[in-house]
């Protein structure tokens, strides 16, 4: 799937996203890169949690070029302690990731040393990125991936779009997030299919659909609710398979 090597592509708020030929897919919005993770994890996934007071877990499902990680890291600014556990099957390399051009500007310059630590950090072990930020990514595959149950506050699913990835968005793989969070856990994304709708409601999930960022409708925040315990994933799993045809852009 990833033979071809990412390219960066400048999106429209002047931030880089990456474009991978094999899946003809974006790894973030092209509207703006930065604009969508701010919007889509920070603003609608991060600020409902934080509380200054107790360590923060969260999970990324697809860790790609750092930027949520980052962005995490910069809106903490020494104010919280986070366990950020990122899983991504195809790493970019280090040649394209020094590239980017997310810290080139503003008070993100201050961070620039820290996103090249979070590229260049081992895999599969626990690294401090800062004082309060620790980082473990893990170089496996969504499908085999067994995550610990009732471990995060926070999941921010940014896999690649349903209509290239579908095995990962299905209630099978939301059942056992579902189970990973504690009470009252948020998982958030930009894909507001209604297949992902009802694959998050099918496993317990109460699911929210919010205003998003710029060229997309609405972006979805779902609630593991201490009342909605669902621990069973649901039998008839045939129609979530049903995905439209063609590829389309994020």
């Amino acid at each position: 799937m990833n033979e071809l090597k990412p390219e960066i592509s400048r999106t429209e708020d002047g931030s880089d996203s990456l474009f991978n030929a094999s899946l003809n897919e974006f790894y973030h919005s092209k509207y703006g890169a930065v604009t969508e993770s701010e919007h889509v994890f920070i603003k609608s996934g991060l600020y409902e949690i934080i509380n200054d007071n107790s360590p923060v877990h969260i999970l990324e499902i697809g860790f790609g070029t750092a930027l949520n990680a980052m962005l995490t890291l910069k809106e903490i600014n020494k104010r919280q302690l986070v366990f950020y556990t990122a899983i991504e099957l195809f790493p970019v390399d280090m040649e394209i990731a020094q590239k980017l051009n997310y810290c080139d500007a503003g008070d993100m310059k201050f961070y620039h040393e820290d996103f090249l630590k979070m590229h260049q950090s081992e895999w599969e072990k626990e690294i401090d990125i800062s004082q309060n930020f620790k980082l473990k990514k893990r170089n496996i595959d969504l499908l085999t991936f067994q995550p610990e149950a009732n471990c995060y506050d926070l999941i921010y699913f940014d896999a690649f779009s349903p209509n290239v990835q579908p095995e990962l968005w299905t209630a099978a793989v939301f059942q056992k997030l579902f189970n990973s969070l504690k009470d009252n856990g948020i998982l958030v994304t930009y894909c507001a299919k209604g297949i992902v709708k009802q694959a998050l409601r099918q496993v317990g999930f109460v699911v929210k659909r919010l205003p998003g960022p710029p060229g997309k409708r609405h972006i979805l925040q779902a609630i593991k609710n201490a009342k909605t315990k669902n621990t069973h994933c649901p039998k008839k799993m045939f129609h979530l398979f049903d995905f439209e045809a063609g590829i389309t852009k994020r």
